[in-house]
């Protein structure tokens, strides 16, 4: 219960009410890098993350030395943390500087281990386009950041949208007031003909400049890994063949742009947009956004008010170690925080919680059921929100040693109502009792329920700069 081949685990001081086995990585962190100072020889390791474009992002930590009897711990720690800054920071190339042997070990696991091959394929071959290698060094290469502003023109009549798994919301907007929006119900995911993604996403814009005298720009949102415009990964191309994927879906937003005559259009992560929604409406910068809808997205927004090269992808990132955590069903990995903050996570809580709810409906169903319940008053969808607080709780603090951030935007379907109260409320507990530097330094800001349903469409129409 409390080691993960070799690291040993934490348990946490409030457990959650549904996973009493719950063992949050941060801990696991924490308490590997303690053991490691107080072996009184620690050994410094330090990982510079190569992208495409020449950006190097830098990690420093502490290891166990090879005579300590727990030195077995030390690979574990390495892969997960390799695995954390992979799916938040990306990059194809791990330079590694510490002892050769791991390095060596962390090359085989992305080469033999069916997590690591996944994360090898989709990160390294198909965002990057060659696999992950790790690289032994004496020197890491020099630090460099590729940034750059993000959105924020809201000048002209400009069109928004928002692709998720469940529905889809699109927004008019004319000077920066909104005069439409609406949200449509389709089912992307199970879909292996993009001629239905394609002609959804086309209803939806010609709804919205139906409401406009005219049509300058398009700025879209949805989850996945886009560059240029082009889909690197998403999930809502997940039923798509490879080779149909590489035809139709790797240009399809091109397309949607050659068809509106090729005006200004952008389409990014839709992390990166519950980001920048949250830092214009506040004002401010230093911006962590997360949806917690159909799966998890994340978004970040630097103290100088940019957006990094970064991946973002925090539903990937594992935020529980425990022996038997859930398993992402896409990448296979276990403890992955889509398994804890997402639709999938409440469907999976069910039984659990003891909330009878018919098996056959799908997740969004599912959700509206314990939504209700929730509303009523009933104990057991309490227990399915408080427990996705606590680990919320957790997670932040794990993602605080990875962000910089001052701010923290909560947006997404699971978040609505008064569950969504609760699940906060659970969020603040964990940080006041476990991690009180950051419960001191950390807002929470909850849109209202207008915002959270079209609020990241608003902002996705702010994406393009118009032609001069």
């Amino acid at each position: 219960m409390n080691d993960y081949f070799g690291l040993g685990l934490v348990a946490p001081r409030l457990t959650p009410v549904l996973d009493p086995a719950f063992r949050p990585a941060v801990l696991a962190n924490r308490a590997w890098r303690e053991l490691a100072r107080q072996s009184g020889s620690p050994v410094p390791v330090a990982f510079a993350l190569e992208q495409a474009d020449g950006s190097v992002f830098h990690y420093r930590t502490e290891i166990l030395p090879a005579t300590h009897p727990r030195a077995a711990g030390n690979l574990p720690y390495l892969e997960r943390l390799a695995k954390s800054l992979l799916w938040l920071w990306g990059g194809f190339r791990l330079h590694f500087q510490g002892p050769p042997e791991l390095a060596t070990a962390l090359q085989k696991h992305y080469d033999t281990h069916p997590a690591g091959k996944f994360d090898s394929e989709v990160i390294g071959r198909r965002i990057y386009d060659r696999p992950i290698e790790v690289v032994a060094v004496a020197e890491l290469p020099p630090a460099r950041a590729n940034t750059a502003p993000l959105g924020r023109h809201l000048d002209g009549c400009r069109i928004g949208f928002d692709l998720g798994g469940s529905d889809r919301k699109v927004a008019a907007v004319i000077d920066g007031r909104v005069v439409f929006s609406e949200e449509t119900v389709w089912d992307p995911i199970r879909q292996s003909d993009p001629e239905y993604h394609f002609a959804g996403i086309m209803d939806s814009l010609r709804l919205a400049a139906a409401h406009l005298p005219r049509v300058d720009a398009i700025g879209g949102s949805a989850a996945g890994v886009y560059v240029n415009n082009r889909v690197k990964v998403a999930s809502l191309f997940r039923a798509i063949p490879p080779a149909v994927f590489q035809s139709r879906v790797r240009d399809l937003f091109l397309e949607v742009q050659r068809a509106w005559g090729g005006l200004p259009f952008e389409v990014v992560n839709d992390g990166e947009v519950t980001a920048l929604a949250g830092s214009m409406s506040l004002g401010a910068n230093g911006v962590l956004g997360i949806a917690l809808g159909t799966s998890m997205a994340g978004g970040y927004v630097t103290p100088e008010g940019n957006i990094t090269s970064w991946l973002n992808e925090v539903a990937f990132m594992a935020i529980d170690y425990a022996p038997g955590a859930a398993i992402d069903e896409w990448s296979g990995d276990a403890g992955c925080g889509v398994q804890y903050f997402s639709q999938q996570a409440v469907g999976r809580l069910l039984a659990v919680a003891g909330l009878p709810v018919d098996p056959a409906l799908g997740l969004p169903d599912k959700l509206k059921q314990v939504q209700a319940a929730m509303a009523a008053g009933d104990y057991r969808a309490a227990k399915i929100y408080a427990t996705i607080g606590t680990w919320l709780g957790y997670a932040l603090a794990h993602y605080a040693e990875f962000y910089d951030f001052r701010h923290l935007l909560i947006l997404g379907r699971v978040t609505s109502g008064p569950g969504g109260d609760l699940l906060l409320a659970g969020a603040r507990e964990v940080l006041a009792a476990e991690f009180p530097e950051l419960a001191a330094r950390i807002e929470f800001h909850i849109p209202d329920e207008k915002d959270k349903r079209h609020g990241q469409a608003i902002a996705a129409a702010s994406l393009p700069r118009l032609h001069p």
